[in-house]
């Protein structure tokens, strides 16, 4: 079983913010793979979406879950690390989606084995995992700047609790595809 999940701060107060792509990514891989809707569990404090990748759909090799900690994402590694332990995975199992000031909006890459950067959600499950060897997908939510490394315009915390505009979510949309085909690899 895989692990795909997406940080984010639970709320309809949230929806929409920069801090909260990793949903919003997960929201879009629910319906683009034909999953169910997410659901409460509160063993974990998460709402969960299962899948199965390839055939047969009786292996449990094929399953994975869409998982959206509900913890507000300083917490993230709680629900994380509860998905972990009880379905006895190890953090190679997993990858997680979020937001990252430091590449421009509508890039993302991909990273293994990264520290946390001063994101206090990935920094939160590397402390509850006790390793930062799991792989990311760190969406780009920073300002790009021609000749400059991608910088925000306001203070970290209040720039990304600031509403995409419609120009932004366009360049979120454009990515997509490509952030679900490489989760493909993944699963």
């Amino acid at each position: 079983m895989k692990i795909i999940v997406g940080l984010g701060n639970p709320g309809e107060k949230f929806d929409g913010i920069r801090h909260n792509v990793g949903f919003e990514i997960l929201d879009y891989l629910q319906k683009e793979w034909g999953c169910p809707s997410f659901a409460k569990h509160k063993k974990f404090n998460a709402q969960i979406s299962e899948g199965r990748s390839d055939p047969p759909a009786d292996s449990e090799k094929s399953k994975f879950l869409l998982l959206k900690p509900q913890t507000f994402m300083n917490l993230s590694g709680e629900s994380v690390a509860a998905v972990l332990d009880f379905y006895k995975l190890s953090p190679g199992d997993v990858v997680i989606i979020h937001d990252d000031l430091d590449i421009a909006l509508g890039k993302y890459r991909l990273a293994t084995d990264s520290s946390s950067a001063g994101h206090n959600g990935i920094q939160n499950i590397i402390d509850r995992l006790g390793t930062q060897k799991f792989r990311r997908i760190r969406v780009g939510i920073g300002e790009e700047v021609p000749g400059e490394a991608s910088r925000c315009r306001l203070n970290a915390h209040d720039f990304v609790l600031q509403k995409f505009s419609q120009d932004d979510m366009e360049k979120i949309r454009s990515i997509k595809k490509e952030i679900a085909e490489e989760l493909k690899k993944f699963l």
